[in-house]
């Protein structure tokens, strides 16, 4: 059954680990890898990544991506995600934070932070505009 609007912004905005996926090379498949996100219903969706990451090299050079987000219990659900690429950002700390804190518990966001800023190093915030939407529940109707 496919989700209403309401229902798929809604499961979008729940901390899903989504699997993002960009065309890197006309001659490959689009390059897929898991990742953090958040999206607020009516908003932008949005990641971060290493300024120079093969994700983020892809992304700037496509203009857009996909993002897919799903779950299996209680029943299978996904929404998917593709749309133009409105900006892209050099990161701070607050949306690190955020993007952290929506996806650890509490008592592990700081340390994750502290790794993140010694051993991965600078990120950037791409931003995306919902512009093509797929979703089902595939569960008892």
């Amino acid at each position: 059954m496919v989700l209403t609007k309401e229902e798929r912004e809604e499961f979008l905005a729940q901390p899903h680990v989504g699997a993002l996926s960009v065309v890197e090379r006309p001659d490959r498949a689009p390059l897929t890898v898991p990742i953090w996100y958040q999206y607020t219903p009516g908003g932008l969706l949005w990641i971060r990544s290493g300024p120079q990451s093969r994700k983020t090299r892809a992304i700037e050079a496509a203009g857009r991506f996909t993002m897919l987000a799903h779950r299996t219990t209680p029943t299978v659900r996904y929404v998917s995600v593709e749309g133009p690429v409105t900006a892209v950002e050099p990161d701070g700390a607050e949306r690190a934070r955020e993007m952290a804190a929506r996806y650890l518990p509490a008592g592990k966001v700081e340390e994750f932070l502290a790794f993140e800023r010694k051993e991965l190093g600078e990120h950037s915030a791409v931003f995306m505009r919902p512009e093509h939407w797929l979703s089902a529940d595939l569960g008892p109707g």
